[in-house]
């Protein structure tokens, strides 16, 4: 990612319309009531029911109940026209909140502590604001209100719902509040914006026995320790060093005392990257070393390895069209960001890879408020002036694709 100050920059609220101005109160409002009442991943029932309750009392068609919670509404512009989707997810994370503030979760062990309660509360906010000048735009904007991204993953079971068909999607759009950069700038680009996301379970099994005499013994942590530096050569020795992935093994357990060679060591880890062509080459190359380790040392190794989500790609048009809009909207060029990525994934992806869209990072940060923790500590937050923002570029983006 490209190393930005985290300095806040100004806000020209004179870019940001009157009407969506004067609705920051509400949406503040919004996000707080969301806060309070974190919810896991297919478990969004009482997010759901917010969103619901909105949405009938706006007159705006919508659908509750696909991939378990989530939620598609529509609203039809003056004319028929192209179908621009607009996705905000909905789940929080298994984190217990350190905030000492009056909206603190009050769901014990849970939290919103990556902003999709900003999210729903973005989307909620340009629901709204459509609903009352259908006039400004032709076609329909369809609102994808999605369970589960931290995990398992909703995008895909709400895509195989239907949620991009009748009527059919053209583009999609979607942001991330995103602390790594200051209030008042977006991080948008062409092609990869997240990495694949994928992950591996291994169990290298030895033979146990006295520390004392491990000649009788196959020590399994000195197995695994030399699997855990092996694989730091698939990167460094098998990747074009032009392109970027990692692997990382970020957990390793065995043993239950000092002095008693372990029989089984059991790890975890996770690769990343950011070009397609990947798929598939890390997988096999992690078992081959893992192979061919334990076959030197007489150990055996059962594998589990699977994909979560593919790379975020944004299509070249949409990306285009999502950073005019921004230059209108934030101070340029130093409120753009061209080439922010993060190794981070995101299930957006499977949208992505069924219609062209774009998928942009919204500044959110502001360490002069002390608002600047990363996502998924227990004392995140954000600068709250980033909803009337984020309300505003979806509304540009709708006038613009909709023109």
């Amino acid at each position: 990612m490209v190393s930005t100050s985290l300095t806040p920059l100004p806000v020209d609220v004179a870019r940001i319309r009157t009407e969506i101005q004067t609705l920051q109160p509400q949406l503040v409002e919004w996000r707080r009531r969301l806060h309070q009442k974190p919810e896991l991943g297919f478990r969004e029932h009482i997010t759901a029911e917010f969103i619901a309750q909105q949405l009938q009392e706006w007159g705006i068609e919508y659908q509750t109940g696909i991939a378990k919670t989530g939620i598609v509404a529509t609203i039809n512009g003056k004319k028929p026209g192209p179908v621009l989707a607009i996705r905000a997810d909905m789940d929080a994370l298994p984190i217990q909140e350190e905030n000492e503030v009056p909206y603190k979760s009050q769901h014990d062990g849970v939290m919103h502590a990556c902003g999709h309660d900003g999210h729903v509360t973005i989307a909620l906010g340009t629901a709204y604001y459509l609903s009352q000048h259908r006039d400004t735009f032709r076609g329909t904007v369809k609102f994808i209100f999605q369970p589960a991204e931290e995990g398992p993953g909703g995008a895909k079971p709400m895509i195989e719902a239907g949620v991009l068909k009748n009527p059919d999607v053209d583009a999609i759009i979607g942001l991330h509040l995103w602390n790594n950069l200051p209030l008042g700038t977006v991080g948008v680009r062409r092609g990869a914006l997240m990495a694949a996301v994928e992950l591996f379970n291994c169990t290298i099994q030895g033979r146990g026995g006295h520390g004392a005499i491990p000649q009788q013994t196959i020590d399994s942590i000195v197995v695994a320790a030399q699997i855990v530096n092996a694989l730091q050569t698939i990167v460094a020795r098998n990747v074009n060093p032009i392109e970027s992935a990692v692997v990382t093994v970020g957990k390793l357990n065995a043993g239950t005392a000092h002095n008693v060679i372990a029989a089984a060591a059991k790890m975890q880890g996770t690769v990343r990257y950011f070009n397609p062509h990947f798929e598939g080459f890390f997988g096999e190359r992690i078992e081959q070393i893992i192979r061919g380790i334990c076959q030197a040392h007489g150990a055996s190794y059962e594998l589990e390895y699977y994909s979560l989500y593919p790379p975020v790609i944004n299509d070249e048009r949409m990306a285009d069209l999502v950073r005019s809009v921004a230059e209108n909207v934030v101070e340029s060029p130093l409120g753009i960001v061209p080439q922010c990525q993060t190794m981070g994934g995101e299930d957006m992806a499977f949208f992505l890879q069924e219609v062209p869209g774009c998928y942009f990072f919204l500044g959110s940060a502001n360490p002069e408020k002390d608002l600047a923790y990363p996502h998924h500590h227990p004392r995140f937050n954000f600068d709250e002036t980033a909803l009337s923002m984020g309300v505003e570029l979806f509304v540009r983006c709708v006038e613009k694709f909709c023109s």
